[in-house]
C-alpha cells in the first residue's frame, strides 16, 4: 500500500556482525505482531540469512516464529520496528538496503479460509552507522 516508506532513511547501522534498519508498516492501521507473516533483509544484493533475522518492535527483539503466535504485540503506523540480521557490512559506506514484508491484513477475509495478504518490497540507498 505505502511500500515507499517501509524503511528509515538513516537507519542503517552495524556492529561488524550484525546490520539492522528501521522499518515501517506499509498499512493505514495497526497490526498485531502475529501478523508479520515474514520479513526479508539485503545489503548489497546479499541476503541475510534468514534463520538470523529478528524483529525488534514496542522494546521486545522477536525471532519469526514468535511473532506467529504473538498477539499481544502491535505493530502501530507512528512506530519503527528494528529488522536485523547476521551480514557483515562496512560502516560509513553507502549500501543498498533491500526489505520484502509479507503482512495479513487480519480483518480483510477473501473466502471462508482465508485473510488478505500484502507483500511489499522496498529499497533505499543510505550509509551505515557504526553500532
Amino acid at each position: 500500500m505505502i511500500p515507499d516508506r517501509i524503511i528509515e532513511q538513516g537507519t542503517l547501522t552495524t556492529d561488524g556482525r550484525r546490520v539492522a534498519v528501521e522499518v515501517r508498516v506499509p498499512w493505514y492501521r495497526a497490526l498485531p505482531a502475529s501478523c508479520i507473516g515474514q520479513a526479508g533483509l539485503t545489503i548489497d544484493g546479499t541476503p541475510v540469512p534468514t534463520e538470523s533475522l529478528r524483529w525488534e518492535m514496542n522494546g521486545t527483539t522477536f525471532t519469526f516464529d514468535e511473532l506467529a503466535a504473538n498477539v499481544e504485540s502491535w505493530w502501530f503506523p507512528a512506530d519503527s520496528a528494528v529488522l536485523s540480521g547476521e551480514l557483515p557490512i562496512d560502516a560509513d559506506t553507502d549500501h543498498e538496503v533491500g526489505v520484502d514484508l509479507t503482512l495479513y491484513i487480519p480483518y480483510i477475509v477473501i473466502s471462508d479460509s482465508e485473510v488478505l495478504h500484502i507483500e511489499e518490497h522496498d529499497v533505499k540507498t543510505m550509509k551505515a552507522v557504526a553500532a
